[in-house]
């Protein structure tokens, strides 16, 4: 399977990020969907995509196509991934998987009904120091753990003329936060140590109940925005509560009201022996700290990583790599499992199984904010 070609659904931020992983590991994209043939038409033009499909159902109809990406907002998620397997495609979805666990189960039942390959997008995990850090853990580097604490903080939606289809739950879900990048650092933190959250106790904020969404009309002197009021329901920001599996503690703050925060993951875990903290804004860097000893920071170097982390290192150690390269990495991953054929192996990449586990946690978070009370998970 030397051939594989791929289609993508969805080109705002996040499609043209796939697009690059998927030229970098030369992936063939033959074709994209957007929301109408002109906005496909023009995206295509300008991305240098050959064919822009009409429809999503054109799309699926093309037997060229072995695997599609789902960039869409999150409410097309469980439609275009059911119709996507039901057509024979293996799929690569954004998270969250679905807006609701019961469509989330369906896909993962289906997908293994249908034998084909299936990945929920959390790319995060792909920093190769994040693969350090789990190594660390899993070798019983830093002991026993004992808590997990840190934040995902953005700045993105910190003024009310900030609008996006997240804030509206009709095209994002219950959640918009804990479910853009609370979703990432709740992976991330279970995929380091392999523990899994038993209960969720959680506190939601809406900043900013009414929006003002912008829209642009004819004025005397040209083009002129004018503002449409919108009330907010969801939540920009979360402090979380978490138990794990092992007895663990766990708190996290989600916010993308924090001014000066870009795009901020940090999470910090505190083992017996050691600790472990690691900072998106500085990707490169694994900060392992000692009670007896010095503490550490270790630099991206292959020659000094553990195996599983040094095969996501592309580059020599002081040739920094970032955001971009989680995408090429969780995508080689997918495709060299396709291209070898054996489903029946156990996949290194997140699958729509784990995206299912995502979805239970959420509902969780939900309910807990909504009932002011702890929520254990099944």
């Amino acid at each position: 399977m030397n051939d594989l070609k791929a289609a993508i659904a969805g080109t705002g931020f996040i499609g043209p990020a796939h697009l690059e992983g998927l030229r970098r590991n030369n992936i063939s994209v033959v074709g994209l969907v957007e929301s109408t043939p002109e906005l496909a038409r023009e995206k295509a033009t300008q991305l240098g995509i050959p064919r822009a499909f009409t429809s999503f159902e054109e799309m699926l109809g093309d037997p060229e196509i072995s695997v599609v990406h789902l960039a869409t907002p999150n409410y097309l998620h469980f439609p275009q991934a059911k119709a996507a397997l039901l057509a024979g495609k293996h799929v690569i979805c954004e998270k969250p998987l679905a807006v609701t666990s019961a469509e989330s189960g369906e896909l993962v039942r289906l997908a293994a009904e249908k034998r084909l390959v299936n990945a929920v997008h959390f790319n995060l995990r792909y920093y190769p120091m994040n693969h350090q850090a789990r190594a660390l853990v899993r070798r019983g580097e830093i002991g026993e753990v004992f808590a997990i604490h840190g934040s995902y903080l953005q700045d993105w939606l910190l003024f009310d003329t900030d609008w996006n289809w997240r804030l509206d739950s009709n095209e994002g879900g219950t959640l918009l936060a804990v479910a853009d990048i609370g979703s990432h650092w709740l992976d991330l933190v279970t995929f380091i140590t392999g523990l899994k959250i038993t209960a969720v106790l959680a506190d939601f904020k809406t900043c900013l109940p009414v929006r003002r969404k912008a829209r642009i009309i004819p004025g005397e002197s040209g083009l002129m925005p004018v503002y449409d009021e919108k009330k907010v329901k969801l939540e920009e920001y979360a402090s979380i509560l978490l138990r794990f599996d092992n007895g663990a503690r766990g708190s996290v703050v989600i916010s993308q009201v924090s001014a000066g925060r870009k795009n901020r993951l940090a999470y910090e875990i505190d083992g017996s022996r050691a600790s472990l903290a690691f900072e998106s804004e500085h990707p490169n860097e694994l900060w392992i700290g000692h009670r007896d000893r010095a503490n550490e920071l270790l630099l991206k170097d292959p020659n000094l990583l553990a195996p599983e982390a040094r095969a996501l290192a592309g580059y020599p150690g002081g040739h920094n790599e970032g955001f971009p390269d989680t995408f090429k990495q969780l995508g080689k991953q997918v495709y060299d499992y396709i291209r070898r054929g054996d489903y029946s192996a156990k996949p290194a990449f997140p699958t729509f199984s784990d995206g299912h586990s995502m979805m239970k946690i959420l509902e969780a978070l939900v309910r807990s904010t909504r009932e002011d009370r702890w929520i254990a998970l099944d």
